[in-house]
Protein backbone atom coordinates (compact mmCIF):
# COMPACT_ATOMS: atom_id res chain seq x y z
CA UNK A 1 0.00 0.00 0.00
CA UNK A 2 1.25 3.47 -0.90
CA UNK A 3 0.57 6.25 1.61
CA UNK A 4 0.93 10.01 1.04
CA UNK A 5 1.30 12.01 4.28
CA UNK A 6 0.49 15.71 3.83
CA UNK A 7 1.65 18.40 6.27
CA UNK A 8 2.16 22.13 5.70
CA UNK A 9 5.81 22.05 6.81
CA UNK A 10 8.20 19.44 8.14
CA UNK A 11 10.56 21.55 10.23
CA UNK A 12 10.76 20.36 13.88
CA UNK A 13 11.79 23.65 15.49
CA UNK A 14 8.37 25.29 15.13
CA UNK A 15 6.30 22.33 13.94
CA UNK A 16 5.90 20.74 17.35
CA UNK A 17 3.85 17.61 17.90
CA UNK A 18 2.26 17.40 14.44
CA UNK A 19 5.65 17.27 12.73
CA UNK A 20 6.97 14.70 15.20
CA UNK A 21 3.88 12.56 14.75
CA UNK A 22 4.21 12.70 10.94
CA UNK A 23 7.91 11.89 11.20
CA UNK A 24 7.42 8.83 13.43
CA UNK A 25 4.28 7.64 11.66
CA UNK A 26 6.07 7.70 8.30
CA UNK A 27 9.11 5.86 9.69
CA UNK A 28 6.99 3.09 11.16
CA UNK A 29 4.74 2.71 8.13
CA UNK A 30 7.88 1.95 6.12
CA UNK A 31 9.04 -0.50 8.79
CA UNK A 32 5.65 -2.20 8.48
CA UNK A 33 6.20 -2.71 4.75
CA UNK A 34 4.24 0.27 3.39
CA UNK A 35 5.55 2.70 0.77
CA UNK A 36 5.36 6.17 2.27
CA UNK A 37 5.91 9.73 1.01
CA UNK A 38 5.60 13.11 2.74
CA UNK A 39 4.19 16.07 0.78
CA UNK A 40 5.09 19.39 2.40
CA UNK A 41 6.54 22.85 1.76
CA UNK A 42 10.24 23.69 1.85
CA UNK A 43 9.96 26.04 4.85
CA UNK A 44 12.80 25.18 7.24
CA UNK A 45 13.52 21.84 5.60
CA UNK A 46 17.22 20.94 5.66
CA UNK A 47 19.20 18.11 4.01
CA UNK A 48 19.88 16.73 7.51
CA UNK A 49 16.15 16.55 8.18
CA UNK A 50 15.51 14.73 4.92
CA UNK A 51 18.29 12.22 5.55
CA UNK A 52 17.03 11.51 9.08
CA UNK A 53 13.97 9.66 7.81
CA UNK A 54 15.36 6.78 5.80
CA UNK A 55 13.11 5.01 3.35
CA UNK A 56 10.59 7.87 3.19
CA UNK A 57 10.50 10.14 0.14
CA UNK A 58 9.91 13.86 0.81
CA UNK A 59 8.34 16.11 -1.81
CA UNK A 60 9.06 19.68 -0.66
CA UNK A 61 7.18 22.32 -2.63
CA UNK A 62 8.43 25.94 -2.75
CA UNK A 63 6.36 28.20 -0.49
CA UNK A 64 5.04 31.46 -1.94
CA UNK A 65 3.82 32.94 1.36
CA UNK A 66 5.56 31.91 4.58
CA UNK A 67 2.77 33.25 6.80
CA UNK A 68 0.18 30.90 5.29
CA UNK A 69 2.50 28.28 3.72
CA UNK A 70 1.03 28.65 0.24
CA UNK A 71 2.77 26.04 -1.96
CA UNK A 72 3.90 26.76 -5.51
CA UNK A 73 2.80 23.98 -7.85
CA UNK A 74 0.77 23.28 -10.96
CA UNK A 75 -2.46 21.34 -11.31
CA UNK A 76 -0.68 18.68 -13.36
CA UNK A 77 2.14 18.36 -10.83
CA UNK A 78 -0.25 17.82 -7.92
CA UNK A 79 -2.40 15.45 -9.98
CA UNK A 80 0.64 13.32 -10.86
CA UNK A 81 1.58 13.12 -7.18
CA UNK A 82 -1.86 12.19 -5.87
CA UNK A 83 -2.75 9.68 -8.57
CA UNK A 84 0.18 7.43 -7.64
CA UNK A 85 -0.94 6.79 -4.03
CA UNK A 86 -3.60 4.51 -2.53
CA UNK A 87 -4.48 6.55 0.57
CA UNK A 88 -3.79 10.15 1.56
CA UNK A 89 -3.29 11.30 5.15
CA UNK A 90 -3.97 15.00 5.87
CA UNK A 91 -2.37 16.40 9.02
CA UNK A 92 -3.78 19.50 10.80
CA UNK A 93 -6.69 21.49 9.42
CA UNK A 94 -6.07 25.18 8.68
CA UNK A 95 -3.71 24.69 5.75
CA UNK A 96 -3.74 25.61 2.07
CA UNK A 97 -1.91 22.44 1.10
CA UNK A 98 -4.68 20.31 2.68
CA UNK A 99 -7.30 22.22 0.70
CA UNK A 100 -5.47 21.76 -2.61
CA UNK A 101 -4.87 18.04 -2.00
CA UNK A 102 -8.51 17.59 -0.96
CA UNK A 103 -9.81 19.09 -4.21
CA UNK A 104 -7.66 16.78 -6.35
CA UNK A 105 -8.33 13.73 -4.17
CA UNK A 106 -12.08 14.17 -4.65
CA UNK A 107 -11.73 14.62 -8.42
CA UNK A 108 -9.51 11.54 -8.68
CA UNK A 109 -11.68 9.51 -6.29
CA UNK A 110 -8.76 8.92 -3.92
CA UNK A 111 -9.62 8.07 -0.30
CA UNK A 112 -8.12 10.26 2.39
CA UNK A 113 -8.07 10.45 6.18
CA UNK A 114 -7.84 13.58 8.28
CA UNK A 115 -5.93 13.96 11.57
CA UNK A 116 -6.43 17.53 12.87
CA UNK A 117 -4.19 16.88 15.90
CA UNK A 118 -6.14 19.32 18.06
CA UNK A 119 -6.58 22.03 15.44
CA UNK A 120 -10.33 21.78 14.81
CA UNK A 121 -11.52 24.43 17.31
CA UNK A 122 -11.29 28.06 16.19
CA UNK A 123 -8.75 29.28 18.73
CA UNK A 124 -5.86 31.72 18.90
CA UNK A 125 -5.05 34.20 16.16
CA UNK A 126 -6.66 34.65 12.71
CA UNK A 127 -10.13 33.64 13.93
CA UNK A 128 -11.92 35.42 11.08
CA UNK A 129 -9.70 33.75 8.49
CA UNK A 130 -10.36 30.35 10.09
CA UNK A 131 -14.12 30.93 10.01
CA UNK A 132 -13.87 31.86 6.32
CA UNK A 133 -11.70 28.79 5.62
CA UNK A 134 -14.29 26.52 7.24
CA UNK A 135 -17.13 28.19 5.31
CA UNK A 136 -15.35 27.89 1.96
CA UNK A 137 -13.80 24.42 2.23
CA UNK A 138 -12.77 23.33 5.74
CA UNK A 139 -16.03 21.69 6.77
CA UNK A 140 -16.18 19.82 3.46
CA UNK A 141 -12.67 18.46 4.03
CA UNK A 142 -13.78 17.02 7.37
CA UNK A 143 -17.16 15.77 6.10
CA UNK A 144 -15.87 14.00 2.98
CA UNK A 145 -12.96 12.11 4.59
CA UNK A 146 -12.92 8.32 4.48
CA UNK A 147 -11.41 8.24 7.96
CA UNK A 148 -11.30 10.63 10.91
CA UNK A 149 -8.43 10.30 13.39
CA UNK A 150 -8.50 11.73 16.91
CA UNK A 151 -5.34 11.68 19.00
CA UNK A 152 -7.25 11.85 22.31
CA UNK A 153 -10.79 11.18 23.50
CA UNK A 154 -11.37 14.93 23.90
CA UNK A 155 -10.89 15.40 20.17
CA UNK A 156 -13.78 13.06 19.38
CA UNK A 157 -16.13 15.74 20.74
CA UNK A 158 -14.48 18.30 18.47
CA UNK A 159 -15.28 16.14 15.44
CA UNK A 160 -18.91 16.00 16.55
CA UNK A 161 -19.07 19.79 16.28
CA UNK A 162 -18.29 19.30 12.57
CA UNK A 163 -21.11 16.77 12.19
CA UNK A 164 -18.99 13.59 12.49
CA UNK A 165 -20.56 11.05 14.86
CA UNK A 166 -18.25 9.45 17.41
CA UNK A 167 -18.41 5.91 15.99
CA UNK A 168 -16.85 7.19 12.75
CA UNK A 169 -13.80 8.56 14.57
CA UNK A 170 -10.75 6.35 15.12
CA UNK A 171 -8.71 7.06 18.23
CA UNK A 172 -4.98 6.78 17.43
CA UNK A 173 -2.87 8.44 20.13
CA UNK A 174 0.55 9.96 19.72
CA UNK A 175 3.36 7.47 20.05
CA UNK A 176 6.95 7.42 21.17
CA UNK A 177 10.07 5.66 19.92
CA UNK A 178 12.13 4.55 22.90
CA UNK A 179 15.40 4.41 20.99
CA UNK A 180 15.27 8.19 20.48
CA UNK A 181 15.66 8.74 24.23
CA UNK A 182 18.17 6.04 25.10
CA UNK A 183 21.13 8.37 25.73
CA UNK A 184 22.39 8.06 29.28
CA UNK A 185 22.74 11.31 31.20
CA UNK A 186 26.21 12.71 31.88
CA UNK A 187 27.60 15.91 33.42
CA UNK A 188 28.95 17.63 30.30
CA UNK A 189 25.64 19.18 29.25
CA UNK A 190 25.58 21.46 32.32
CA UNK A 191 28.93 22.96 31.40
CA UNK A 192 27.83 23.23 27.78
CA UNK A 193 24.86 25.42 28.73
CA UNK A 194 26.44 27.27 31.63
CA UNK A 195 24.29 25.65 34.31
CA UNK A 196 25.05 24.92 37.94
CA UNK A 197 24.52 21.58 39.69
CA UNK A 198 21.20 22.74 41.15
CA UNK A 199 18.21 20.42 40.58
CA UNK A 200 15.77 21.74 38.01
CA UNK A 201 12.20 21.77 36.75
CA UNK A 202 11.82 21.47 32.97
CA UNK A 203 9.51 23.00 30.37
CA UNK A 204 9.68 21.75 26.76
CA UNK A 205 7.72 23.49 24.03
CA UNK A 206 7.24 26.65 22.01
CA UNK A 207 7.19 29.86 24.01
CA UNK A 208 3.67 30.97 23.12
CA UNK A 209 0.43 31.60 24.97
CA UNK A 210 -1.20 28.25 24.16
CA UNK A 211 1.68 26.32 25.72
CA UNK A 212 1.41 28.40 28.91
CA UNK A 213 5.06 29.13 29.79
CA UNK A 214 3.88 32.36 31.45
CA UNK A 215 1.65 30.37 33.81
CA UNK A 216 4.59 28.22 34.86
CA UNK A 217 7.00 31.11 35.27
CA UNK A 218 4.54 33.17 37.31
CA UNK A 219 3.81 30.16 39.52
CA UNK A 220 7.54 29.52 39.98
CA UNK A 221 8.17 33.19 40.85
CA UNK A 222 5.31 33.22 43.37
CA UNK A 223 6.62 30.08 45.07
CA UNK A 224 10.35 30.71 44.61
CA UNK A 225 11.09 30.44 48.34
CA UNK A 226 9.16 27.18 48.77
CA UNK A 227 10.88 25.80 45.66
CA UNK A 228 14.46 26.35 46.79
CA UNK A 229 16.97 25.17 45.58
CA UNK A 230 15.27 24.39 42.25
CA UNK A 231 16.01 26.15 38.98
CA UNK A 232 13.57 26.39 36.07
CA UNK A 233 14.71 25.56 32.53
CA UNK A 234 12.76 26.42 29.38
CA UNK A 235 13.63 24.35 26.30
CA UNK A 236 11.95 25.47 23.10
CA UNK A 237 11.97 28.17 20.41
CA UNK A 238 10.63 31.67 20.95
CA UNK A 239 7.14 32.03 19.49
CA UNK A 240 6.48 35.56 20.69
CA UNK A 241 6.82 35.36 24.49
CA UNK A 242 10.54 35.25 25.27
CA UNK A 243 10.92 38.98 25.90
CA UNK A 244 7.90 38.98 28.23
CA UNK A 245 9.22 35.98 30.15
CA UNK A 246 12.69 37.49 30.55
CA UNK A 247 11.13 40.70 31.82
CA UNK A 248 9.19 38.71 34.42
CA UNK A 249 12.35 37.03 35.74
CA UNK A 250 13.98 40.43 36.17
CA UNK A 251 10.93 41.87 37.90
CA UNK A 252 10.94 39.03 40.43
CA UNK A 253 14.75 39.12 40.75
CA UNK A 254 15.02 35.45 39.82
CA UNK A 255 17.06 35.58 36.60
CA UNK A 256 19.83 33.48 38.14
CA UNK A 257 17.41 30.56 38.62
CA UNK A 258 15.56 30.69 35.27
CA UNK A 259 17.24 29.64 32.02
CA UNK A 260 16.06 29.86 28.39
CA UNK A 261 17.98 27.40 26.20
CA UNK A 262 16.05 27.63 22.93
CA UNK A 263 15.26 24.63 20.76
CA UNK A 264 17.09 21.39 21.54
CA UNK A 265 16.92 18.07 19.77
CA UNK A 266 18.58 14.67 19.74
CA UNK A 267 20.94 13.79 22.58
CA UNK A 268 20.76 17.21 24.19
CA UNK A 269 17.00 16.98 24.65
CA UNK A 270 17.36 13.45 25.96
CA UNK A 271 19.89 14.66 28.56
CA UNK A 272 17.52 17.28 29.91
CA UNK A 273 14.55 14.94 30.14
CA UNK A 274 16.59 12.41 32.10
CA UNK A 275 18.24 14.98 34.36
CA UNK A 276 15.09 16.94 35.24
CA UNK A 277 13.33 16.11 38.49
CA UNK A 278 9.99 17.16 37.02
CA UNK A 279 8.55 18.15 33.63
CA UNK A 280 5.77 20.74 33.71
CA UNK A 281 3.25 21.09 30.86
CA UNK A 282 1.14 24.20 31.65
CA UNK A 283 -0.77 24.21 28.35
CA UNK A 284 -3.97 26.20 28.05
CA UNK A 285 -5.11 23.90 25.24
CA UNK A 286 -3.59 20.78 23.69
CA UNK A 287 -5.03 17.65 22.07
CA UNK A 288 -2.40 15.24 23.40
CA UNK A 289 1.01 16.32 24.58
CA UNK A 290 3.90 14.42 23.01
CA UNK A 291 6.30 15.77 25.63
CA UNK A 292 4.42 13.73 28.25
CA UNK A 293 5.48 10.61 26.37
CA UNK A 294 9.03 11.90 25.97
CA UNK A 295 9.21 12.45 29.72
CA UNK A 296 7.59 9.08 30.35
CA UNK A 297 10.03 7.13 28.20
CA UNK A 298 12.82 8.91 30.13
CA UNK A 299 11.35 8.05 33.54
CA UNK A 300 10.63 11.68 34.50
CA UNK A 301 7.36 12.50 36.35
CA UNK A 302 5.09 15.27 35.06
CA UNK A 303 2.86 18.06 36.26
CA UNK A 304 0.35 18.88 33.53
CA UNK A 305 -2.92 20.72 33.08
CA UNK A 306 -6.27 19.08 32.43
CA UNK A 307 -6.17 20.47 28.87
CA UNK A 308 -3.45 18.07 27.65
CA UNK A 309 -5.60 15.03 26.86
CA UNK A 310 -3.87 12.78 29.42
CA UNK A 311 -5.74 13.17 32.69
CA UNK A 312 -5.17 9.48 33.44
CA UNK A 313 -1.57 10.33 34.38
CA UNK A 314 -2.70 11.15 37.92
CA UNK A 315 -4.65 7.89 38.20
CA UNK A 316 -1.62 5.75 37.34
CA UNK A 317 0.59 7.70 39.74
CA UNK A 318 2.80 9.22 37.06
CA UNK A 319 2.34 12.83 38.11
CA UNK A 320 -0.21 15.51 38.99
CA UNK A 321 -2.98 17.08 36.89
CA UNK A 322 -3.98 20.69 37.64
CA UNK A 323 -6.06 23.49 36.16
CA UNK A 324 -4.42 25.73 33.50
CA UNK A 325 -3.97 28.70 35.83
CA UNK A 326 -1.18 30.28 37.86
CA UNK A 327 -2.80 29.10 41.11
CA UNK A 328 -3.27 25.58 39.77
CA UNK A 329 0.33 25.20 38.59
CA UNK A 330 1.71 26.89 41.72
CA UNK A 331 -0.18 24.62 44.11
CA UNK A 332 0.78 21.61 42.02
CA UNK A 333 4.47 22.49 42.26
CA UNK A 334 4.27 23.00 46.01
CA UNK A 335 2.38 19.74 46.55
CA UNK A 336 4.61 17.62 44.34
CA UNK A 337 7.80 18.81 46.06
CA UNK A 338 6.52 18.33 49.59
CA UNK A 339 7.85 14.80 49.40
CA UNK A 340 10.70 14.49 46.88
CA UNK A 341 11.06 10.78 47.62
CA UNK A 342 7.90 10.12 45.57
CA UNK A 343 9.35 11.63 42.39
CA UNK A 344 11.33 8.53 41.50
CA UNK A 345 8.34 6.19 41.89
CA UNK A 346 6.11 8.54 39.87
CA UNK A 347 8.70 8.56 37.08
CA UNK A 348 8.82 4.76 37.14
CA UNK A 349 5.01 4.53 36.98
CA UNK A 350 4.87 6.89 34.00
CA UNK A 351 7.64 5.01 32.21
CA UNK A 352 5.83 1.69 32.64
CA UNK A 353 2.55 3.20 31.42
CA UNK A 354 4.24 4.76 28.40
CA UNK A 355 5.93 1.51 27.37
CA UNK A 356 2.71 -0.43 27.74
CA UNK A 357 0.47 1.94 25.78
CA UNK A 358 2.34 4.37 23.52
CA UNK A 359 5.25 2.74 21.69
CA UNK A 360 5.02 3.43 17.95
CA UNK A 361 5.53 -0.26 17.19
CA UNK A 362 2.04 -0.85 18.60
CA UNK A 363 0.40 2.46 17.64
CA UNK A 364 1.20 2.00 13.95
CA UNK A 365 -0.99 -1.13 13.87
CA UNK A 366 -4.03 1.09 14.42
CA UNK A 367 -3.14 2.97 11.22
CA UNK A 368 -2.66 -0.24 9.29
CA UNK A 369 -6.04 -1.55 10.44
CA UNK A 370 -7.79 1.69 9.44
CA UNK A 371 -6.11 1.80 6.02
CA UNK A 372 -7.05 -1.81 5.34
CA UNK A 373 -10.69 -1.11 6.20
CA UNK A 374 -10.72 1.88 3.84
CA UNK A 375 -9.10 -0.11 1.05
CA UNK A 376 -11.64 -2.91 1.35
CA UNK A 377 -14.52 -0.44 1.40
Amino acid sequence: MKILNVIMFFEPLTGGGSVERTFQMSRHLVKAGMECCILTTDIGLTPEREHSIKGVKIIALPSLLKRFYVPKLSYRQLKDIIISFDIIHLMNHWTIINALVYILARRLNKPYVICPAGSLPIYGRSKLIKKLYNWVIGRRIIHDASGHIAISSDEIDQFQEYGIVSDKVTLIPNGINGDDFSTINDTDYKKKYGLTDAPFILFVGRLNSIKGPDLLLQAFCNAKDELQPYHLIFVGPDDGMLAQLRQMTEMFDISDRVHFLGYLGGEDKSYFYRAAELLVIPSRKEAMSIVVLEAGISGTPVLLTDKCGLNEISMIGGGFVVTPSVDGVQQGLINIFKDRTKLKSMGANLKKYTYENYLWNAVINKYLKLYQQIKIA
